[in-house]
């Protein structure tokens, strides 16, 4: 589980091709400290594996499911990403709960810049639009953001100098392409008021009852 507070920018240093998967290799210092086989780091708002550390840089496998679902498929060697290590118990809730789990991927549609922050305009894939409100919360490439406007097939969101330094979203342009995950409790809230739904729940009259 992560909080959507990006630790630093790494650099892609190599990637090796395998056929239905790749092997992914980083290079970092932050987020490699007190970091074991094992452990896990979002990449880009996706929850990664660490499969191999060396000196200043760790390596990760990604499958075939990991390549179709997340733009991970199209990173390059020099590539900038977003390292976030996985939440500890004593560690301050800074964004909010993120699985590192990319509900689909969405491209930047638009960038309107102003003095001090970008609003910038990301479509929605699918039926993910059910999922956001004005204010609520949601992760774009590992970043945990506040929706300004949610709309039916897109979003706005307000992005501060703090972002634009940090994370590869001050870098994004219009054309690109950005993991997302919705907030975790809608979905949750979802599934548990779908069981009290009029297609869920089943009829009940009086002459269902068993007589005595």
């Amino acid at each position: 589980m992560f909080t959507g507070i990006v630790e630093e920018l790494g650099t892609v240093a190599e990637v090796v091709d395998q056929g239905d998967a790749i092997r992914l290799t980083v290079q970092a210092a932050t987020v490699l400290e007190g970091t074991g086989l094992g452990d896990s780091i979002s990449v880009n708002g996706c929850c990664l594996t660490v499969s191999e550390l060396g000196e200043g840089r760790w390596t990760a496998d990604l499958m075939q499911e990991t390549l179709d679902k997340t733009s991970l498929r199209g990173v390059a060697r020099g590539d900038r990403v977003n390292l976030e290590r996985a939440v500890t118990v004593e560690k301050r809730l800074g964004g909010h709960i993120v699985q590192g789990h990319v509900d689909g991927v969405g491209e930047v549609l638009s960038r309107t810049p102003s003095e001090h922050w970008d609003v910038v305009e990301i479509s929605l894939p699918g039926d993910l639009d059910r999922y956001l409100v004005d204010k609520g919360s949601i992760t774009v490439d590992g970043v945990s953001l506040t929706v300004v406007e949610a709309r039916e097939d897109s979003f706005t969101v307000s992005l501060i100098p703090e972002t634009l330094a940090r994370t590869t979203l001050g870098s994004r342009r219009v054309g690109d392409l950005v993991n997302l995950e919705a907030d975790v409790i809608a979905k949750h809230v979802e599934k548990l008021l779908g069981a009290y739904s009029p297609t869920s729940t089943s009829t009940h009259t009086p002459e269902n009852d068993e007589e005595e």
